[in-house]
């Protein structure tokens, strides 16, 4: 078995009982509070807030300590004008076509459609980029592991610290993604993942009438 390097655990912390529990059930209820929004103010988020929940993404768990993602964050006006350009053309096509009339009904009582002006609206678009495979020291093509599970955690770490921060969300997936590639200027090897839209709720913003699972639908003890 080869040799590797190993240092103490000195970050990890624990608790008692009471603290563990008090703990969970602060955060499970802070991240219940969570809501996607699509109404989004224009109100400025600072780049050091970003910074922080890029870092904490960066921490994720992943295949081989390969981290196989990359971010984009994007506030500039004309490059978040390009993205919602490029994204209601595929949006439109989903819509008019390529979406089954199953999944239009199930998106129905969302309030859905094809124009995407929270794109525009929030100070903030994060690009997330799955990076399938990577170049080696010797400039060869090198596998990289569990990508698609890796960057899913990732962004799960992101969402979470950003809410954490104060700020609202809006994970978007226009199908197909490859204009990122070009208009954000990203190799091959990255496959948009996601585009996640981020900012401050708008003061008259709404969201759907929507309920969530209870744990004994989504979980089982054994």
């Amino acid at each position: 078995m080869s040799a590797h390097r190993t240092e103490p655990l000195a970050t990890f912390r624990t608790y008692p009982a009471a603290e563990m529990l008090r703990r969970a059930v602060e955060f499970s209820t802070d991240l219940r509070r969570r809501r996607t929004v699509r109404d989004f103010s224009s109100q400025p988020v600072a780049r050091a807030v970003i910074e922080q929940a890029l870092l904490a993404a960066g921490s994720a768990p992943n295949g081989a300590n390969l981290q196989p993602w990359h971010f984009v964050a994007v506030s500039d006006a004309a490059t978040k004008r390009e993205i919602r350009l490029a994204a209601e053309e595929e949006e439109r096509e989903f819509y008019a076509g390529r979406a089954t009339p199953e999944w239009l009904a199930d998106l129905a009582h969302l309030g859905t459609d094809p124009e995407k002006p929270f794109l525009e609206s929030a100070p903030w678009l994060i690009a997330v980029f799955a990076e399938r495979w990577r170049r080696g020291s010797d400039d060869a093509k090198r596998a990289n592991y569990y990508v698609p599970e890796s960057v899913g955690i990732a962004t799960g770490f992101m969402i979470a610290a950003l809410h954490h921060a104060g700020l609202a969300t809006l994970t978007h997936t226009p199908s197909p993604m490859g204009f990122l590639n070009r208009i954000l200027d990203r190799p091959a090897n990255e496959k948009p993942f996601l585009l996640l839209v981020v900012g401050h709720p708008a003061a008259d913003a709404r969201v759907p009438v929507i309920t969530k699972k209870s744990l004994d639908t989504i979980a089982t003890f054994r």
